[in-house]
């Protein structure tokens, strides 16, 4: 999803600590990012789904 500029732009230091954002590691989309897994929503739910996230299951009901 993002390009390779991106990414390598991301990952150098910003100058002001404010300006950095986060990524996703697997396919470094810039919104809907979760923190906690580091991933954005859309690889956070495949990943689920496979059951690869420990303690994460798919609710039913």
């Amino acid at each position: 999803m993002a390009t390779t500029a991106k990414r390598v732009k991301d990952a150098r230091k910003p100058k002001f600590k404010s300006r950095q954002h986060n990524r996703c590691q697997i396919c470094g989309r810039p919104r809907a990012f979760l923190r906690k897994f580091g991933v954005c929503r859309l690889c956070f739910r495949s990943l689920a789904l496979k059951g690869e996230i420990p303690g994460v299951v798919k609710s039913s009901w």
